[in-house]
């Protein structure tokens, strides 16, 4: 359970700090509602709400492999840690014009981690 556990707490993290950015600009633009038309505001919401889209099956995904195994393999280890990395990466290049770095390899990573934690879920429940 090292690994869901890691990876959940530091999501949660992310999440909570995600949050806050949301709630800072809404205070400072007034706006209580919507993005009020405030492009940073709506940056920092869709970087929130895709957090909350993604994540979950990461999690679920992260768990299902543990508990599969029995243990936590050093490899899955890795992508909980990693995981949180890419999505504030992810978060951070939302604000910037893009294209950019950090927003494309916060892409990258998560869909590396979906695509490669969904096939080793598959592996694993073939048996192999």
């Amino acid at each position: 359970m090292q690994a869901t556990l890691t990876a959940a707490g530091l999501s949660g993290l992310v999440f909570m700090w995600l949050s806050w950015r949301v709630v800072q600009v809404r205070a400072s633009a007034k706006v209580m509602i919507g993005d009020g038309g405030d492009a940073l505001l709506l940056s920092r919401i869709r970087a929130h709400a895709n957090f909350a889209e993604y994540v979950p099956i990461l999690l679920v995904l992260i768990l299902a492999i543990e508990l599969s195994l029995r243990a936590t393999p050093p490899l899955l280890l890795g992508v909980a840690v990693a995981l949180p990395v890419v999505r504030v990466m992810h978060a951070l290049g939302m604000a910037r014009p893009s294209p950019n770095a950090l927003r494309a390899l916060g892409t990258l990573g998560t869909w590396a981690a979906l695509v490669g934690l969904s096939g080793w879920a598959l592996v694993n429940a073939a048996g192999y």
